[in-house]
C-alpha cells in the first residue's frame, strides 16, 4: 500500500496536519502557534545545499561508472534503471513511516479508551490529546533520518551523471558514435532520467521534507539563519572559556539575545536561557550542543 500511495498525491492534507500536530506536541508543546511550514522550508533549504554538493564517494561512483563501459555489457543502459528503483524504495519507506505513525496513534487511543472508561467526557478530552503521532528515529533505516537524504543525494547524482554523460558523448563524438550504442538504449536512458527527475520533484522530495521531521530531534532549521549563527558563536566562546578557565559574560549575553530573538521557538528559547543561567554557577555544568534538543550544526 505504501509503495503505490507515493504515486497518488504524495502528501495529503490529513497527513500534513497529523504530522504537524505530532511535531509541535513533541518538540514545542508550549507554543501551539509554531510556524511548522516555515521551519520545514528552512530545513529543506539547508538539505538542498547538500543535495547539490559532491562528496568523495560520489566521485568514486563516477570512476566505477566509467570502468563498467565494456563492449556487450550495455552497462549504461542497465545502470539507468538503478536510480528509479532506489527512488521508489525511498518513497515507499517514507509512506510506510506515515502509516506506522498512524497505526501507533490509533493503537494508543484504543489502549487509553480500554483502560479509562470511568469518565466519558474526561476520556474524550484525553483521547484527543493523546491520539497523535509521536516522532521517533526508530521508524527510519538504522534509526537515522539523515540516511534518507544521503540516498536521495546519491540517486540524483547518479541521474545527473547519466544525463550529463549522454550530452558529453553527443557533443564530443556525435550521435553515431559507438559509445552511444543503439537508439533504443539511448531513448530508454533519457526516459529513465526524466522519470527520476519528475518523480523525485513531485513525490519524493515533498515526502522527505515532511516525514524526516518525525525524528527524535528537530533539525538545524529550527532557528533562523542569524539565530543559528549566534548559537555557533556562543558555542565557540563557551568552549574558549572552558579551555582557558576564564569567565566572561559576553557569551551569556549573546545566548540570551539569541533566545529572545526567537520567540516562536517557545520551549527551545526557555531551555537555552536555562543553559545560560547554569554557566553563572559553573562552566563545567553547561550542556554540550549534542545535549540540546536540536541536531548538531
Amino acid at each position: 500500500i505504501s509503495f503505490f500511495k507515493q504515486f497518488h498525491g504524495s502528501v495529503t492534507k490529513s497527513d500534513y496536519t497529523a504530522l504537524r500536530l505530532g511535531f509541535i506536541k513533541e518538540h514545542c508543546p508550549g507554543n501551539s502557534k509554531f510556524d511548522f511550514h516555515k521551519y520545514m522550508v528552512r530545513t529543506l533549504e539547508v538539505d538542498f545545499k547538500k543535495v547539490v554538493g559532491i562528496s568523495w564517494y560520489l566521485w568514486l561512483f563516477v570512476v566505477v561508472f566509467l570502468l563498467l563501459n565494456v563492449a556487450g555489457w550495455h552497462s549504461y543502459f542497465w545502470l539507468s534503471f538503478l536510480p528509479v528503483i532506489q527512488l521508489l524504495f525511498v518513497g515507499a519507506k517514507l509512506e510506510h513511516i506515515i502509516t506506522r505513525l498512524a497505526h501507533e496513534a490509533q493503537a494508543q487511543q484504543e489502549q487509553v479508551t480500554d483502560h479509562e472508561v470511568h469518565n466519558v467526557v474526561e476520556n474524550n478530552a484525553k483521547d484527543h490529546e493523546e491520539a497523535r503521532v509521536k516522532p521517533s528515529d526508530k521508524h527510519f533505516w538504522f534509526s537515522s533520518p539523515a540516511l534518507v537524504l544521503d540516498l536521495i543525494h546519491f540517486i540524483l547524482f547518479q541521474n545527473s551523471i547519466e544525463i550529463a554523460f549522454f550530452f558529453w558523448i553527443l557533443c564530443t563524438y556525435g550521435f553515431n558514435s559507438c559509445i552511444m550504442e543503439k537508439p533504443g538504449f539511448i531513448i530508454t536512458r533519457l526516459v529513465m532520467g526524466v522519470i527520476v527527475q519528475v518523480l523525485c520533484s513531485y513525490c519524493t522530495m515533498p515526502l522527505y521534507a515532511l516525514v524526516t521531521q518525525m525524528g527524535s530531534a528537530f533539525k538545524r532549521g529550527i532557528f533562523k539563519v542569524h539565530v543559528a549563527l549566534k548559537i555557533k558563536d556562543w558555542a565557540g566562546m563557551t568552549h574558549k572559556v572552558g579551555t582557558t578557565g576564564e569567565r566572561t559574560e559576553e557569551s551569556q549575553i549573546q545566548m540570551q539575545k539569541m533566545a529572545k530573538e526567537s520567540p516562536q521557538n517557545g520551549q527551545i528559547s526557555e531551555q537555552a536561557i536555562v543553559a545560560i543561567e547554569e554557566t553563572s554557577t559553573s562552566i563545567t555544568e553547561v550542556p554540550s550542543l549534542a545535549q540540546l534538543p536540536f541536531t548538531s550544526f
